[in-house]
């Protein structure tokens, strides 16, 4: 009953997704789904592509071992990633009526710009696209008690999110992100509510979390601690700011206010949901304590099997199809929101500067072409990592946190920024980022501050230096 009632979603999936893709007219409906999108749909994108594989099975298994201190990045600095789009960026985004955030550094710097960051941004999707297609092939190889092994699976998995996004764009992430946010919300609720009970109550679940030191969230140590800490938060608080698909999300509403407040909204319910998969991961350790020893695997994915073992063998079968349900609707959602996002971002910011004269039905069978590139590519990145999908979140985002934050923040908010900075902003950072990994790893300050530092310092000197070189001289009797 269960592969069936599997088989049976994805059907319903991809039936939504291909039924959204009536709605595609254009260029503009495939990217941002016209403008148009309620507050309700506008919140549930923006939580149901956040709410992913990671947050299921990696965040939650990471603070089974690690407590609070070790899940700073996700979900604390991811939703604090959203606060600051909505108060700070949302406006400004919504009022430029842009297909891309490659658009932005088009508008505000030049065509050089807008491809060097589009590249950058594209280039960071790989690793949280990857992490999505894992989690898919992990399900697979679950509910298949391992007849369909790991990389199968992930090819399995791509398929599919392929088939339902290819054809409908952001229209098909749209209606089933809606659906999918449905059956997370109900699924996960119901299964923390029976697994709480199993454990002796949500009380006795928190209790033991409390006694092993669980909820101790700021580092111990000195500077090198917590400058590790504040750079995994800054990782995805701020270097993710930068991403087609928080972009997308802001535009893809119906008015400014719906884009500020469906931001808002999808963030602070990414949030608090979060816990949810915390809390019955934590639950499984208490149910049973051998789970501890996945802790001590070799491979480091092992850590993520606590959740999909404990339901199929502890748990009836309607909780397991509620279960994989709603993990099934966090993988897909973020997986199809994952893939479109870069598509757009690089057939239109970096091919389309290149060709002239495109027409939109020429630029929509583009899209379509980079889409499926795309999710090759993510394939094998998924096929040949061996990190947890927590740390290829992670990673992903230390890209654009040195490459590309910097003259995105300048381009609104200091009109001094000027192209040359933004240029050598980039260069700076993703050289010294690129160069720290190589040789300092493990130094005091970690190596995304560092080519974080270098991009503030490429943008203050590339747009002041020039402009103090080209001004005129003065006499010092105040003749020239």
């Amino acid at each position: 009953m269960l592969i069936t009632s599997v088989v049976l979603y994805l059907l319903v999936t991809i039936a939504i997704g291909l039924w959204a893709a009536q709605r595609v007219h254009n260029s503009k409906d495939y990217v941002v789904a016209g403008r148009s999108l309620p507050l309700y749909m506008s919140a549930a994108t923006v939580f149901a592509t956040w709410f992913g594989a990671e947050t299921v099975l990696s965040v939650s298994a990471t603070f089974t071992r690690d407590g609070l201190g070790g899940i700073v990045a996700d979900p604390f600095g991811a939703s604090f990633c959203l606060l600051f789009v909505a108060i700070f960026f949302a406006r400004a985004f919504y009022r430029m009526d842009l297909l891309t955030i490659g658009d932005f550094y088009h508008k505000r710097y030049n065509k050089t710009v807008e491809v060097i960051t589009s590249v950058a941004i594209t280039a960071s999707y790989l690793g949280w696209t990857s992490a999505q297609l894992t989690a898919l092939g992990l399900v697979f190889w679950v509910l298949s008690g391992g007849a369909i092994d790991l990389s199968t699976g992930i090819m399995i998995g791509a398929a599919i999110v392929v088939v339902y996004t290819i054809f409908g764009g952001m229209w098909s992430v749209a209606l089933t992100d809606l659906f999918q946010s449905v059956v997370i919300l109900f699924g996960l609720t119901a299964v923390a509510w029976l697994v709480g009970d199993m454990a002796g109550g949500a009380s006795k679940v928190i209790a033991a979390a409390s006694e092993a030191g669980k909820f101790e969230f700021w580092p111990k140590g000195g500077s090198k601690e917590w400058l590790a800490f504040l750079a995994a938060w800054m990782t995805l608080a701020i270097g993710s700011i930068p991403q087609q698909d928080v972009f997308q999300r802001v535009t893809s509403a119906k008015d400014e206010r719906t884009a500020v407040r469906g931001t808002l909204i999808g963030g602070a319910v990414y949030f608090c949901f979060a816990f949810v998969p915390i809390f019955i991961a934590y639950a499984a350790l208490v149910i049973d304590p051998g789970y501890e020893k996945l802790f001590a695997a070799e491979d480091a994915r092992e850590i993520q099997r606590i959740l999909p073992d404990l339901i199929l063998n502890k748990t009836p079968m309607w909780a397991q199809v509620l279960f994989f349900g709603a993990l099934l609707s966090a993988i897909l959602s973020t997986a199809s929101g994952a893939i479109i996002a870069p598509t757009s971002l690089f057939t239109e910011n970096v091919i389309r500067p290149f060709v002239r004269n495109m027409s939109d039905r020429q630029f929509m069978l583009l899209l379509r072409v980079i889409l499926v590139t795309f999710s090759l590519a993510a394939l094998l990145f998924a096929l040949n990592s061996r990190s947890t999908m927590y740390e290829m979140v992670q990673n992903a985002y230390k890209v654009t946190l040195v490459s590309c934050v910097v003259p995105l923040a300048a381009g609104v908010f200091w009109k001094r920024a000027t192209t040359v900075g933004a240029v050598l902003s980039v260069v700076f950072g993703l050289v010294s980022w690129t160069i720290a990994e190589l040789t300092a790893a493990e130094a005091t300050v970690p190596p995304q501050l560092v080519g974080l530092a270098f991009s503030i310092v490429g943008m203050v000197l590339g747009s002041l230096v020039p402009r103090a070189a080209a001004a005129p001289a003065v006499h010092p009797h105040g003749k020239r």
